[in-house]
């Protein structure tokens, strides 16, 4: 009576990047992308409201990911924006901030930031800055000789 099916999250999968595989800099998809590998850049959807994006629990993206759907179980340095829908699976760590619209965690599933809820308008593909070129103007850090 009170039992709804989960709707699965499928796409068709048009890029991999497979376990051995490292990209250095902005990726820009539309589709189905699945990272097993290492993304050193900003992840984001190229205007397509049904892409998709599968982080398995072996891949790393270093950067902010803005993508409608997302399924992530790997490593996440960087801020989370789902305009639709965002799963955290079991084995995902985030280092940053999550935006949703939607969201689904897993026991287990770590966020060490912020959980943000804001509307599907709000969460648009975003202008990311790019973290694969070190910030020109940030801080040096201090060091002292003991």
């Amino acid at each position: 009576m009170f039992s709804k099916k989960k709707k699965p999250v499928s796409a068709k999968i048009d890029t991999l990047i497979g376990q051995g595989t490292e990209i250095t800099g902005d990726l820009v998809f539309s589709g189905g992308l699945h990272v097993d590998g290492r993304v050193i850049g900003n992840v984001k959807s190229d205007k397509d409201k049904d892409s998709l994006l599968i982080l398995s629990e072996f891949g790393y993206i270093e950067g902010d990911i803005s993508v409608p759907n997302m399924v992530l179980n790997g490593n996440i340095v960087g801020d989370v924006f789902g305009s639709k829908r965002v799963e955290l699976a079991s084995k995902a760590r985030v280092n940053g901030s999550v935006y949703y619209n939607l969201i689904e965690m897993a026991i287990g599933a770590e966020v060490n930031g912020g959980l943000v809820h804001e509307s599907p308008e709000n969460l648009e593909p975003r202008q990311l800055e790019d973290k694969s070129k070190p910030a020109e103007d940030a801080p040096e850090l201090a060091t002292e000789n003991t």
